[in-house]
């Protein structure tokens, strides 16, 4: 089996040379970095993963975490799987430090930055979708920085992978429920979370694709309220009393409670279809009674473990994620199958 010495001989490089382009750590020059991967396909290079595991566990290595979504139910399930998987990690001499913001472009960028200077080798990130996450994810990327995407993505970035839902299949899905649970003209009202989440806005994209193929169902109003409650229950008690022919209602995100809570008051529980995403304990009583016909649910656990399994791996043997996109499963959850 080849080392890495003989991988440094052959290209006329430093062995430190060569542990930089494999590891993805530091600036090669191209042609460098081209010719020592050629050798490397050449020779049928295997690193010897239990002794770099070894290694790295004397390096003390810092994995950040940082969230969308502070004070959000759903994101409960997600550190759950955070907190579990750091846990693991511990014992590998690996710590991992969490923040959560609020959909707030500046406290995301803040709290990345204080990661960053914190040390972190890598970062898990729910991104807040303006171009000034992009630089900040594609400045990581220059220092050696991986960084996995998880819940909602960002495009045009240089993250490593992204773990969560497919936002425009799953809107599709909603869009598709929608036709089979309605009938007649359908009239809807979308409470989305934050024109600045990329799930957010592909779930309504794909929603509309979807009900446009089929016809008779229309689209009033769209209101976002951050994922907050109160904001739910106002601005959906504004919008049904607008349009009190509204008889459906899509919710692409958080603030699930709040828009139920309004339609009960409204008193029109019984008369309009609902929609919605997750399985947190208030959205399964309201399937349980009937108030909502149907919620997808995306594995939250998963989107919070497995992004910081991902960069450990990358990070200790230099191993890509299998797919860049890592999508979860999409599960319709209705109140015969809870």
């Amino acid at each position: 089996m080849a080392t890495l010495k003989e991988i440094a001989d052959l290209a006329g490089v430093s062995r430190g040379t060569v542990d930089r382009v494999l590891n993805h750590r530091g600036s090669v020059n191209s042609q460098t970095k081209r010719r020592i991967l050629e050798i490397v396909e050449a020779l049928d290079y295997k690193p010897n993963k239990a002794g770099i595991v070894l290694a790295a566990q004397k390096k003390n290595l810092k994995l950040g975490v940082v969230l969308l979504g502070l004070g959000t139910v759903f994101y409960d399930d997600i550190l759950k799987g955070v907190h579990e998987q750091a846990d693991e990690l511990a014992g590998y001499n690996c710590s991992v430090l969490i923040r959560q913001t609020e959909y707030d472009l500046e406290q995301q960028l803040s709290a990345i930055d204080e990661l960053t200077a914190e040390g972190i080798c890598g970062l898990a990130l729910s991104p807040y979708n303006d171009n000034a996450v992009r630089e900040k994810i594609n400045e990581l990327h220059a220092k050696g920085i991986p960084v996995v995407t998880l819940n909602t993505d960002i495009e045009n970035a240089r993250r490593l992978a992204y773990v969560g839902c497919h936002f425009y299949r799953s809107g599709e899905t909603a869009g598709g429920l929608m036709h089979l649970m309605t009938h007649g003209a359908v009239r809807v009202g979308i409470i989305s979370g934050s024109q600045n989440v990329l799930c957010h806005t592909e779930r309504i994209a794909g929603f509309c694709h979807a009900i446009d193929s089929y016809g008779g169902i229309q689209i009033l109003e769209t209101i976002n309220t951050n994922d907050d409650e109160t904001e739910s229950y106002e601005l959906t008690t504004a919008m049904l009393h607008r349009h009190p022919e509204i008889n459906a209602l899509y919710f692409t995100a958080g603030g699930v409670y709040g828009g139920c809570r309004a339609v009960m008051d409204a008193g029109r529980d019984r008369d309009i279809t609902v929609i919605t995403y997750d399985m947190v304990d208030t959205t399964r009583e309201f399937v349980e009674n009937g108030l909502i016909a149907a919620t997808i649910c995306q594995q939250p656990f998963l989107q919070g473990s497995k992004p910081l399994s991902l960069l450990y791996t990358y990070l200790t043997t230099g191993e890509q994620p299998a797919v860049e996109n890592d999508y979860v499963a999409i599960d319709i959850r209705i109140k015969e199958n809870l």
